[in-house]
């Protein structure tokens, strides 16, 4: 019996979404590759996937608002949470050089975070594209010289590429979070260990909604670790809060969650997971 996840990443084979689906289900899975995070909720809902590996945030770019309304609009629940350091490194066809190169091919936000190297060299043209390792799979299966892409050292050993440039990164503490999803009830079992929710909620319409709200994580010794505003569709003007709280222990939490369910007009729990310790590298 095959009893190997089919989970669903955002890019192909060699991008980081790949890599930190194989840290967290091991390398014996299914991959099924998405160019765009729109395609992911309908494939984990349909039951086509088991789970899935979403981009949620970075240190540097901060968060990736459609994603938050995508977990809420399909009812996704969050699994668990990645933190993983971006290395971005230039490659190539072998025998190329950065002399050699005058287009790099990569997704926006690794272009964005490797604008210092490129200012030192603005002779190269840089040219946008949905994925970092389909960048370099494009120029490994066109065998295209004098192009360049920015993606992962796994991306250069899958598609037979030598890296001309390491760590072309402006920072070097460069970290995405990613969050772990499946479908509610889903069949991928939750880790033992339960210290980190995520919320939405909604306040009520009356001055200090939200103070109040902080206040009960504050009486409970619950650490909030994130607060983000979304807009409400069809309501100009009035938001969404999406937050994450760490605690100790969990029947605070429920408590607390009873407190927060009398002090707003609706709650949602997106998910309850282990929180990532922050200590991955590759």
């Amino acid at each position: 019996m095959d009893n190997k996840k089919n989970i669903a990443i955002q890019g192909v084979q060699g991008s980081f979404h790949h890599i930190v689906a194989n840290q967290y289900f091991g390398n014996e899975i299914i991959l099924k590759e998405c160019l765009t995070f729109v395609e992911i909720p309908e494939l984990i809902n349909s039951n086509i996937v088991d789970g899935a590996v979403m981009a949620i945030e970075n240190s540097l770019a901060g968060s990736i608002l459609p994603n938050y309304a995508l977990i809420d609009e399909f009812d996704l629940t969050i699994q668990g949470e990645v933190h993983f350091p971006i290395h971005h490194h230039l490659m190539a066809l072998k025998g190329q050089s950065l002399a050699d190169i005058k287009e790099v091919w990569s997704h926006p936000m690794a272009i964005l975070q490797c604008r210092a190297f490129f200012r030192k060299h603005s002779h190269i043209k840089l040219v946008e594209e949905a994925d970092t390792a389909e960048s370099a799979k494009q120029i490994h299966n066109k065998q295209l010289k004098g192009i360049a892409a920015i993606a992962s050292k796994k991306a250069a050993t899958i598609y037979n590429l030598d890296i001309i440039e390491n760590e072309i990164q402006t920072r070097k503490q460069n970290y995405t979070r990613f969050f772990i999803l499946k479908k509610r009830n889903g069949n991928i079992e939750r880790s033992s260990i339960i210290n980190k929710a995520s919320l939405k909620f909604i306040t009520n319409h009356q001055t200090g909604s939200l103070v109040k709200i902080l206040e009960v994580f504050s009486e409970f010794n619950m650490n909030l670790s994130k607060i983000q505003s979304l807009p409400i569709i069809d309501e100009p003007w009035n938001y969404a809060f999406f937050a994450d709280v760490i605690f100790d222990d969990y029947s605070q939490f429920e408590k607390a969650i009873i407190m927060v369910k009398e002090k707003v007009s609706s709650l949602k729990i997106l998910g309850e997971y282990q929180q990532s310790k922050r200590k991955y590298d590759h």
